[in-house]
């Protein structure tokens, strides 16, 4: 018997505010039922037979009796609401200081090594602002002056965008790596240095390519992922896994970028691997549709992602379980573009699980990553508790 656990993060996809939501500014928020509310309802068969309309009331998405999956949701115990912290908490490392944001950019002592360090002549930008804005904004300058530009946005994130015409796409790297090990360290340590080409030739033209790299810092310690390594089964990324964790734990990787690519890999390690977990982030949710406060591609995303659900459920083994949660809340219905402070979902879905299981509010998002050392029967992380006992048939 070959266990394997398949956890799919969808990016952004919160369930209601948290208890302290008001601390983040983030009173309001519930990104599904909030999306749902704002087109009239959502249609996502599989997704509902499965439990998600019993977790919290969604417009389209009813309560059924015996849903096959079992269900829940999940508090954050982290200070903050990112992706890295929560991923990180996920996988059995919760975080108690949070990473440094800039919402009035970054100070003038980080711009100046950042200038002398990189040999660069100055810098544009310095504010948070959405990417494709800045680069439109700024790209003719850029253009001109040879100056990169540089931003940030509610996340813990220095963001370097250069025009592939006047960087190349490795010497961007190197002033991102740079920026990485020489300037943002101790108090200033952001969670990611991003690089971020582009390409066109005017203002409202510009387009960023998919070169995007992330420079991350390592995980405090290690987590559920190194515990599976070490025992010698395959841990794969799917998506900005790698990114999130520096590569740490893992066997194996695939960079996808957006979300039909990221579940058309996973059903590929599916049909190969053996034992062990495969640990997928679909991002559009989040960076294409969440950010921009687009609620009507949002919805379109979910319905697209029940669509393939079905195809990811048919290609599970009778011993896999199939995890769907999510990392934070990302509400495009609020004025806010920011991530928002939110309960994340849990479905817990396998051939030999009960079913229908109220797995209730955990207390953080490490129980996932409890179970999952439960069930490969590897050392547990200090953080969380596993509901496997709860699910698991005698």
């Amino acid at each position: 018997m070959f266990k394997r656990i398949i956890v799919v993060v969808l990016d952004g996809v919160g369930v209601g505010e948290l208890p302290d939501a008001d601390k983040f500014h983030d009173l309001g928020s519930n990104t599904i039922a909030n999306v749902a509310n704002a087109v009239g309802g959502l249609n996502l068969p599989v997704l509902q037979q499965l439990g998600l309309g019993n977790i919290i009331s969604i417009k389209g998405v009813d309560v059924v009796q015996n849903p096959l999956a079992n269900f829940g949701k999940a508090k954050e115990i982290s200070a903050g609401k990112d992706s890295t912290t929560g991923h990180w908490e996920i996988m059995g490392l919760p975080t108690q200081s949070p990473f440094p944001t800039y919402p009035n950019g970054f100070p003038l002592d980080i711009i100046r090594k950042f200038i002398e360090k990189t040999g660069c002549k100055g810098v544009l930008g310095n504010k948070a602002e959405s990417g494709t804005v800045i680069i439109n904004e700024l790209g003719e300058e850029h253009l001109q002056t040879k100056f990169p530009i540089v931003y940030t946005s509610a996340d813990s994130v220095f963001q370097i965008a250069t025009h592939e015409d006047v960087f190349s796409v490795d010497e961007l790297y190197e002033i991102c790596k740079i920026a990485r090990e020489d300037i943002f360290v101790g108090k200033n340590r952001v969670g990611r240095v991003i690089a971020r080409p582009f390409v066109g030739d005017k203002n409202g033209n510009f387009q960023r390519t998919s070169d995007r790299k992330d420079f991350s810092i390592d995980p405090p310690g290690k987590s559920v992922l190194d515990f599976v390594k070490n025992k010698s089964m395959d841990v794969i990324g799917v998506g900005k896994i790698e990114d999130l964790f520096n590569l740490q734990g893992l066997t194996e990787s695939v960079h996808t970028h957006h979300n039909d690519e990221a579940v058309e890999t996973l059903l590929n390690f599916m049909k190969k691997m053996r034992e062990g977990l495969i640990f997928v982030n679909l991002p559009d949710f989040d960076t294409e549709w969440g950010h921009r406060n687009n609620f009507r591609a949002f919805a379109e995303g979910l319905e697209a992602f029940d669509r393939k659900l079905q195809s990811i459920i048919d290609e599970m083994q009778k011993d896999d379980i199939l995890i769907i949660t999510a990392d934070h809340g990302c509400d495009p219905t609020t004025s806010s573009t920011d991530h928002s402070r939110e309960y994340i979902p849990i479905l817990a879905f396998g051939k030999n699980l009960k079913k229908g299981i109220n797995l209730g509010i955990r207390e953080t998002f490490a129980d996932i990553g409890a179970t999952i050392s439960d069930y490969l029967c590897i050392e547990n992380p200090k953080s969380g508790k596993s509901f496997l006992p709860l699910i698991l048939k005698k």
